[in-house]
């Protein structure tokens, strides 16, 4: 698969009418950070810090940026503080077609490419697939085609009944991880879209003859394995995903590259077979 453009971002807007303030404080609780330690961190003052959060000081567009660092805002929620604060974006959002970013889609391609025969794969912030290479294709075959196109997407092909759940030996474990890790991606972003997709893959029922109760023997245990069917065999995964370090670019932000890695060798050996 190559890289396509991603699909609608993810809503992440202020609410009309609330300014910085309300949204500074809301940050600084979801972290659990007291004013004082924000105000250290920041070089200010936890006098300054609460008069920014009531609303009677209205903050630098240095120091919005300088309290979301500190905070770890985001760079879409950036710049929704920005705007609230009655200053510009500062984070451009560059369509991932855009010859802007040519440099950054080859290098993704040639990466996930080069992984190969493992999967790997590239997502947008609701797990919309933007590449995959041929390890993927290889999981994916019998995958029902309406689940593939126009824009797949790695949550859905992977939890639904008709995707890729019922060949996956440990779902119950897996379905719980890949829950797990959407809650903690919505406690950290304010996303309408990323939280419906969530409520629609966790109603997805487990598909009936799922049996998790197999032996582990062989399986590593440094990390939990994806254990899925493919052709007769069961094959044995654990994944890694990586981001981009201080993107300046939302959609750059956006993007996540996730890797399968064999947990066992006889995993290893049939994936080499495959291109052998």
């Amino acid at each position: 698969m190559t890289l396509a453009a991603s699909g609608p971002a993810a809503s992440r807007t202020a609410p009309d009418g609330q300014g910085v303030g309300p949204l500074l404080r809301a940050w600084r609780e979801r972290r659990r950070v007291s004013q004082l330690e924000l105000a250290l961190r920041a070089d200010s003052s936890a006098r300054h810090i609460s008069f920014v959060e009531t609303g009677r000081s209205r903050p630098s567009e240095e120091m919005v940026l300088r309290l979301a660092e500190h905070l770890e805002v985001p760079v879409r929620e950036r710049n929704a503080l920005l705007l609230a604060a009655g200053y510009a974006p500062h984070y451009p959002e560059t369509p991932l077609d855009d010859p802007a970013l040519d440099a950054l889609r080859d290098g993704m391609e040639r990466l996930i490419q080069g992984y190969e025969p493992y999967p790997a794969l590239v997502v947008d912030a609701t797990y919309t697939v933007v590449a995959a290479n041929r390890g993927i294709a290889t999981l994916l075959e019998g995958v029902p085609e309406w689940l593939l196109t126009p824009a797949p997407n790695a949550m859905r092909l992977t939890l639904h009944p008709e995707g890729l759940a019922p060949r996956i030996r440990n779902l119950r474990e897996w379905r719980g991880h890949l829950l797990a890790q959407m809650e903690r991606q919505i406690a950290l972003h304010r996303s309408d879209a990323l939280r419906e997709l969530y409520e629609e893959v966790a109603a997805y029922p487990v598909p009936a003859g799922v049996d998790d109760s197999e032996p582990t023997e062989g399986v590593a245990h440094f990390a939990l394995p994806m254990r899925i069917e493919h052709a007769g065999r069961v094959l044995s995964f654990v994944s890694s995903i990586s981001t981009f370090n201080t993107p300046m670019d939302v959609t750059v932000a956006e993007l996540a590259i996730e890797t399968f890695l064999p947990a066992d060798p006889a995993t290893a050996k049939y994936l080499h077979s495959l291109v052998s």
